[in-house]
């Protein structure tokens, strides 16, 4: 009995001291503990809901909803509310109506496909964390000059370990996070190449595990990836 009490007073206190920190910083501590962004896409609520319990019950704590997602703001605005616990942000952001809808909705951070110069400054402006996507050196390092939080480096599937190692050579500030690609198999590769984290959508988001229901599965297949890159984990 006093075992849970004193569980439960830690848990308490634990909500307070996060309620009173600054909203970019408990961002980033909670995106640490799993740098890893998770991305659905075109799922039904119901389905979100089944992934969700069992990315948080992983330990994972960045979670992208697409917003070419049938009905993605209203998922966005039920997530933050029921797993108040995540980062819960939105990806597939290519125009400033997006991005007004994304941040109504309640969306913790954003993440584009490209650059767009209006989008990166709002989302600045606004002291809310932004990964937009790039290819080359030139989109890299102006989507970084123009206030990116990490640059999404997509696809990376197209580009690999070694293009990111070539990069960070020049441009060592940058905050990359590739995206496209990654798989268990080769996630640590980008990391020991540099990488700040990395964005996984089918690889991590099991299709055929989702269809089948299989939510216990999906959730071991979540921390058997996490074990892959346990040493670059920051807490």
């Amino acid at each position: 009995m006093f075992l849970g009490i004193s569980k439960a007073l830690t848990n308490l206190i634990t909500d307070i001291n996060e309620t009173m920190e600054n909203s970019t910083s408990l961002f980033w501590k909670r995106y640490n503990k799993t740098p890893i962004v998770g991305i659905i896409r075109g799922q039904s609520l119901e389905t979100v809901m089944n992934i969700t319990h069992a990315y948080v019950e992983a330990g994972f704590t960045t979670l992208e909803i697409t917003m070419n997602t049938p009905g993605a703001a209203s998922m966005i605005s039920t997530l933050r509310s029921r797993f108040p616990s995540l980062n819960i942000g939105a990806g597939t952001v290519c125009s400033l109506s997006d991005l007004r809808e994304a941040i109504d909705a309640g969306a913790q951070f954003i993440v584009t496909p490209i650059v767009d110069e209006t989008v990166i400054e709002h989302a600045v402006d606004e002291n809310i964390p932004i990964f937009p996507g790039a290819f080359s050196p030139t989109e890299i390092h102006k989507a970084w000059t123009l206030g990116a939080s990490a640059v999404k480096l997509f696809p990376a599937s197209q580009l690999g370990v070694q293009f990111i190692k070539d990069v960070l050579g020049p441009l060592d500030q940058v905050k990359l996070l590739p995206t496209g690609g990654v798989s268990k198999a080769n996630i640590r590769s980008f990391f020991d190449a540099g990488a700040y984290g990395v964005g996984m959508g089918s690889s991590l988001i099991d299709k055929r595990m989702v269809n089948e229901g299989d939510f216990e599965s999906l959730k071991n297949h979540f921390v058997s990836i996490k074990a892959e890159i346990a040493d670059f984990i920051k807490i």
